[in-house]
């Protein structure tokens, strides 16, 4: 998300979005990897970065992943659903040609990516040879995994605090709205986030990449840069020694830096069934964000009391056990206005009714996607509404129906 040149954009002044997806085959469901073709039917000819007005599309290390984006900052979220979706019509249009389509969903519950990975082998194909020389990216963690960033702006260090100090404390509460992943291998293990689960030890050869993936207490560039990226960097250099890899792009913490389109980058997140579902997600969190940058119900300090190991704690419960998982931290309890256990669910049901009508600049995204974000806490998160439909001990072909059925409702618009 980079904003025009010589203009920051300040904090909560925009969003910028990424939705990724994977090609698989029309009947089966197969990993396809076609994303080289689908971009060049965009581009007239070459398989690089497309624009469909005012969406992006781009490649991913897997060949069978694409990515669409917001083109740039977009001040508000109302109208983005419909921009997403016909870029989609028309990417299964030009997927239908190959026999493919695209499938939403954070992980391909059957996939088995030793045996099905093709990394990108166009432009940068050198940057994905080095990362999977280092972390073997024909795993889950790399090679099956699709998530919905939101890039937050922020103008200079007192801003830069404030939306990395409201991120860390809301970051655990994330995967309660949007866990999606809960087969891995054709198999239900219990987990409604494996996404995040991989996600968590998909870098650890670099232990300095990943930290706790909550991110810890940083109040400034310069200490961004000595505390995450020095360390970093060092890492990276033993096992890089071309110097291929850059620093920036290993940082595979849960919520990440960008210093040189002065963003936050938020990446817990499992992509949804259909964007209007992802945009819904993003709006609630960010206003719950703002609320906290602005010291609604604690000061700052109080936000940078919570320890990363307590955070990270509750983390790991709610990526488990979705909107079922019980809060009990107390500080992020007290962070977030409330004083005693609640439900990871409940606790969004209250954070929402109390950010919901604070900010005149966000009530026509909250006209539009308010009431799908109210039936995703009402119906629980998109993993809940899989295993409902699968029951208890799925057989591949009843696998198989449920996915057919949530590819229809991306290329719908459709929730599940």
């Amino acid at each position: 998300m980079n904003a025009e040149p010589g203009r920051k954009l300040g904090l909560f002044a925009a969003y910028g979005i990424e939705l990724e997806y994977m090609i698989v085959a029309r009947r089966t469901l197969a990993v396809q990897p076609s994303a080289d073709r689908l971009l060049a039917a965009f581009t007239g000819g070459e398989p690089t970065d497309a624009s469909d007005g005012p969406v992006g599309l781009s490649n991913e290390l897997a060949l069978h992943v694409i990515e669409l984006k917001t083109d740039g900052p977009t001040p508000g979220l109302a109208g983005w659903a419909q921009h997403f979706e016909g870029t989609l019509q028309r990417a299964e249009e030009r997927l239908a040609d190959l026999g493919a389509r695209l499938m939403p969903g954070a992980m391909h519950p059957t996939m088995d990516p030793r045996r099905e990975t093709v990394l990108w082998p166009h432009e940068n194909a050198e940057i994905y040879t080095a990362y999977h020389r280092i972390f073997d990216c024909h795993r889950h963690g790399w090679a099956n995994l699709q998530s919905c960033h939101i890039n937050l702006p922020f103008d200079g260090d007192r801003e830069f605090e404030r939306l990395h100090a409201a991120i860390r404390t809301l970051l655990p509460l994330m995967p309660a709205l949007a866990a999606s992943s809960p087969v891995v291998e054709g198999a239900v293990n219990g987990i409604l986030d494996n996404r995040l689960h991989v996600y968590c030890t998909h870098q650890a050869r670099i232990p300095e990449a990943m930290g706790l993936v909550v991110p810890e207490v940083l109040r400034s560039r310069a200490e961004y840069e000595e505390r995450i990226f020095e360390p970093l960097r060092a890492a990276a250099a033993r096992l890089d020694s071309a110097g291929v890899l850059r620093h920036e792009f290993l940082n595979a913490r849960g919520a990440i830096a960008r210093f040189q389109r002065s963003a936050i980058e938020i990446r817990v997140l499992d992509v949804q069934e259909t964007p209007r579902a992802d945009l819904a997600i993003a709006l609630g969190i960010t206003a719950v964000l703002r609320a906290l940058a602005e010291e609604r119900w604690v000061p700052l300090a109080r936000l940078h009391e919570l320890s990363t190991e307590s955070l990270a704690w509750q983390l790991g419960t709610i990526y488990r056990d979705g909107e079922a998982a019980l809060v009990e931290h107390e500080g992020l309890l007290r962070a977030l206005g409330c004083s005693h256990p609640l439900t990871a669910g409940e606790l969004w049901r209250w954070l929402i009714a109390e950010t919901r009508g604070s900010y005149p600049d966000m009530q026509a995204d909250f006209a539009e996607l308010g009431p799908v974000l109210d039936e995703l806490i009402e119906r629980g998160p998109l993993a809940r509404r899989l295993l409902r439909a699968l029951g208890p001990e799925p057989e591949p072909r009843r696998i198989q129906a449920v996915w057919l059925r949530l590819a229809d409702c991306l290329a719908r618009g459709e929730l599940f």
